[in-house]
């Protein structure tokens, strides 16, 4: 069987094309309207965004993690990967191709688990990009630990009643409606007794205490909500998916998410090695230009290889998904992957910053921001350390002890057995000397 690195001319060419979109046209609305990617857009800024998204989709790249029914292309997860990395170094790009997070993972679950009456209503206008939804799992209490969430929601009569706080729920305040994990079932595990509803943003009950940013944002200014559910009434058609199934839909979001946001930095820390190389090919310092010397090689050097290891593990990964078709049997590499993510991004960001001096510890370069990027990605979808003893517990099943008090990989115990192997060529060697 031969192995092949290279796209498929076609689809090149669609690559080649979003790579110039997205510097000509895209990058510009970063620099005039960030922060207001996930805000619906007044009409002005609609005179800008709308027209942008018409290009995507005559150029069929609108959406392409979903099948043609809904709208996309039905793209694998490596074609996929491949235009992410693409938008990693843009905001607002993966909202002018239709596949934001989390609005992506949401709208996955959505296909998947919905009803007709749920996509009809929270779907499609998601995938036309007419709303923003909000993925409401992480709580105060237990962090991203559903064995130790306390929000719930029980039956009265023909309703469900929701109960509890969330924390950092992304653009809870912008979202039209809410995906909202919670504890249907005490006494079962919580992997058979946990729901998740699908919950507009206007109904009552719902309080938005306070928005949390990032380090770096003026407080009270970030858009990682803290959420009070307060007796929550919701007609029993919110239920997504069955009763007891919010581990199963959870898993078919997150696990295509990991690989997204994985090439979406891999394009974000592109940047970063880029505006490296070109601060050392620019500037000289004590006699000549920071290219030269031997320290700034090594940091381009150490970026590159870094980079280059990520990137090819990451489409390695994204295949996978693709043959098997289950995230199930990926998840050794998904969960490597998520913990390799954030010190590529953070070690480029950092060797980037000291080869620009102190323009690049200012807030008039990106790295700062690139830094704590990679602590997000450190926790986002769960910390690095849970991922950790995920991929060794993966590892550890394809391995075995050894009944014997010698390792395998002893050399006497190896050598013993090598002479055995070969006892009558070694016999008739001596008996010729």
């Amino acid at each position: 069987m031969a192995w092949e690195f290279e796209t498929d001319p076609e689809y090149q060419s669609k690559l080649d094309w979003a790579e110039e979109f997205v510097r000509s046209e895209v990058e510009p609305i970063d620099m005039l309207w960030r922060g207001l990617e996930f805000t619906p857009p007044d009409e002005a800024l609609r005179t800008v965004v709308d027209p942008l998204k018409d290009q995507v989709r005559a150029q069929g790249l609108w959406a392409t993690h979903l099948g043609p029914e809904l709208g996309g292309q039905g793209h694998g997860q490596l074609k996929l990967s491949l235009l992410n990395e693409i938008l990693g170094g843009s905001s607002w790009a993966p909202v002018i191709f239709g596949c934001q997070a989390p609005d992506t993972g949401n709208a996955e679950i959505i296909a998947h688990y919905g009803t007709e009456a749920q996509k009809e209503r929270y779907l499609h206008p998601l995938l036309e990009g007419k709303l923003f939804s909000c993925y409401s799992m992480t709580e105060p209490q237990g962090g991203s630990d559903p064995a130790l969430f306390e929000t719930r929601a029980y039956r009265d009569g023909d309703e469900w009643v929701l109960d509890g706080w969330k924390f950092f729920s992304s653009n809870a305040r912008t979202a039209a409606f809410l995906i909202v994990m919670a504890v249907t079932n005490p006494d079962v595990s919580v992997y058979e007794g946990m729901s998740m509803f699908l919950v507009p943003s206007d109904t009552p009950g719902i309080d938005i205490v306070r928005d949390v940013g990032l380090a770096g944002e003026p407080e009270g200014h970030g858009s990682h909500a803290l959420i009070h559910y307060d007796n929550v009434r919701l007609p029993a058609e919110a239920l997504l998916g069955g009763e007891g199934q919010a581990f199963a839909i959870a898993q078919t979001r997150l696990g295509g998410g990991r690989i997204h946001h994985a090439m979406r930095t891999i394009g974000l820390a592109r940047r970063g090695l880029d505006a490296m190389c070109e601060r050392a090919l620019s500037r000289r310092v004590a006699g000549g230009l920071l290219a030269d010397k031997q320290f700034v090689q090594g940091y381009i050097a150490d970026s590159y290889a870094q980079l280059m290891q990520f990137r090819l593990y990451v489409l390695y990964t994204a295949w996978l998904i693709d043959k098997h078709n289950n995230y199930l049997k990926v998840r050794k590499d998904i969960a490597a992957i998520k913990v390799l993510m954030p010190g590529v991004l953070h070690d480029i960001a950092w060797r980037a910053i000291q080869v620009h001096g102190a323009l690049g510890i200012s807030n008039e370069m990106p790295f700062h921001s690139m830094l704590v990027g990679a602590s997000v990605m450190g926790l986002a979808d769960g910390p690095t350390e849970v991922h950790k003893v995920t991929v060794a517990r993966q590892v550890l099943r394809d391995h075995s002890a050894v009944d014997d008090l010698w390792p395998t990989q002893h050399l006497p115990k190896r050598r013993d057995a090598a002479r055995e192997k070969f006892a009558a060529l070694l016999e008739h060697e001596v008996g010729n000397l």
